[in-house]
């Protein structure tokens, strides 16, 4: 399945379909879902009559969005793909290997960036690539059972949604606006169902999420950082602050801290080291006060995220 919502971001949505019909066999199907874009709804039925395109029939948003593809579709498991990023060539057949087992619920892969320009941007950490949507340094590097995956690549076994529910609309993407976590709050309630449900990742399987230089500004990443911190707080109130924090924890206590040791440490050679070792501080200043102003604005301020 994949979601779009903007005419400016036709190129990458019809590259990300592409990627998609050229692995399917029988009995598989590209389901489409436009959110709230007339214009575009028939410009997609047009140039991909083999897929079911629909409108959301939800509310403006990823996670509605999301939703209606669910309704939609027919598959014993549905896959999602952003519509900025390309499949590679076996991504398909890679999610349907990592459902033989009965007891995977849900299945991610790596998300790797295709940067505007070619490369990152000096500064930017590699530990921070979940800002642009991408796996970052500290995700597991063998097949694994994890929280939950990013969401640009990701599968679900059609069973699940009838047993939890689908996406909450409290959260996630609408537009432009930086926010996320729906994956997250959906795969804390699929475990919180039933504990022997696997969340599965697979780092061998792939896709190249396109970052615009939009994205590579030290503005957005304190943005994307600062309203990561608000949906988090939003996924600590709907599911608790146990599962709602358990992969950060982790990731602030000994990811980051390492980056920051590891750039300090190589600013005599690479006097980037040091700069990105800032980033990380900034990085994680922006999303703690976006934690703590969500936590004000909702009257809850007594949790802490370590």
């Amino acid at each position: 399945m994949i979601c779009s919502y903007a005419d400016w971001r036709w190129d990458d949505f019809r590259r990300a379909c592409v990627s998609v019909e050229e692995q399917l066999t029988e009995g598989d199907e590209l389901v489409v879902v436009i959110d709230h874009n007339d214009g575009l709804l028939e410009r997609a039925r047009t140039e991909f009559p083999n897929a079911r395109v629909v409108p959301n029939a939800g509310r403006k948003g990823l996670s509605d969005a999301r939703n209606t593809g669910v309704e939609t579709s027919r598959g014993d498991v549905v896959a999602f793909l952003d519509d900025d990023a390309v499949a590679r060539p076996g991504w398909v057949d890679g999610l349907r290997t990592a459902f033989a087992s009965d007891d995977v619920a849900v299945a991610g892969t790596t998300v790797r960036p295709n940067w505007e320009g070619g490369s990152a941007p000096r500064w930017f950490p590699d530990e921070f690539g979940w800002v642009v949507g991408c796996s970052y340094r500290g995700l597991p590097e063998v097949k694994t059972t994890v929280r939950n995956p990013i969401g640009a690549s990701m599968a679900v076994r059609r069973t699940i949604f009838g047993k939890v529910g689908g996406f909450s609309d409290a959260i996630g993407r609408v537009g432009t606006k930086p926010v996320g976590c729906e994956e997250t709050e959906f795969c804390i309630r699929v475990s919180a169902h039933d504990p022997n449900y696997k969340v599965v990742f697979d780092p061998f399987s792939a896709v190249d999420h396109y970052v615009p230089a939009v994205r590579q500004t030290m503005k957005y990443f304190v943005s994307r950082c600062y309203h990561e911190g608000r949906s988090k707080r939003i996924v600590s109130i709907l599911q608790g602050t146990d599962a709602g924090l358990s992969s950060e924890r982790t990731y602030v206590r000994v990811t980051l801290p390492s980056a920051v040791v590891k750039g300090v440490a190589g600013s005599l050679r690479r006097p980037s080291g040091l700069l990105r070792a800032g980033v990380v501080v900034i990085g994680l200043s922006s999303t703690v006060l976006g934690y703590v102003v969500e936590s004000f604005q909702r009257g809850q301020v007594t949790v802490s995220a370590t």
